[in-house]
This record gives structure tokens, sequence and C-alpha cells, in this order.
């Protein structure tokens, strides 16, 4: 298999749903699954992460990153942040669903 074939921009082909953007691959071959979270602020700029990626990031944190791109109009920057997320970032709940009774 080669290089293009490894490399999946899963949210933009299969949509937004699996908890990670792109499927790709660690030098020794196992999985890497990154989601990319950019902001045009500085790198503390609070972002928003689902509760599915946060899922994901849970049951599968040996191959989920979180790739943090900051300061993208001007001049990117990144750094990349590993599970448990709540080791990093304070995690706070913005938005709720409402179900009919």
């Amino acid at each position: 298999m080669d290089l293009a074939e490894r490399i999946r921009w899963v949210s933009h082909v299969d949509g937004d749903g699996a908890g990670y953007d792109i499927l790709s691959f660690e030098p020794n071959g196992r999985d890497r699954l990154v989601e990319v979270k950019t902001t045009n602020g500085w790198e503390r700029t609070p972002f928003h992460i689902s509760r599915n990626e946060l899922a994901v990031a849970e049951d599968r944190r040996e191959h989920w990153t979180l790739v943090r791109l900051w300061n993208f109009t001007r001049e990117p920057r990144a750094f990349e942040l590993r599970p448990p997320l709540e080791a990093h970032v304070s995690l706070m709940a913005t938005s709720y669903q409402a179900s009919f009774l």
C-alpha cells in the first residue's frame, strides 16, 4: 500500500462524524487518528471539541492525537496534545441537545 492510500481526509471524504479528521500512520505502521483544531487567535484561544471526538480520544487513545493549529491567518503554528485531554485543557460544556419529553 502506498502513502496516498494510507492517508485519508476522513472528515472531507466520509463526513464529520468519525471523531477525527485524518487517518494517517505512525512510522511503525500503526494507525494515527488526527483531529485538527484551528483558530486565528493565540495558542491558548479556546476551541470547540465534540462529545464524539472526546469519546474516540478516550477509546482509541494510543492512536488519537489532537493537532492544535493557531495564529492561522498570520503566522500559523501548531502543537500536539495526546489523551487524556483533561491533562492539558479544561473541558466545559457549552451547548445542550434538547429532546422532547
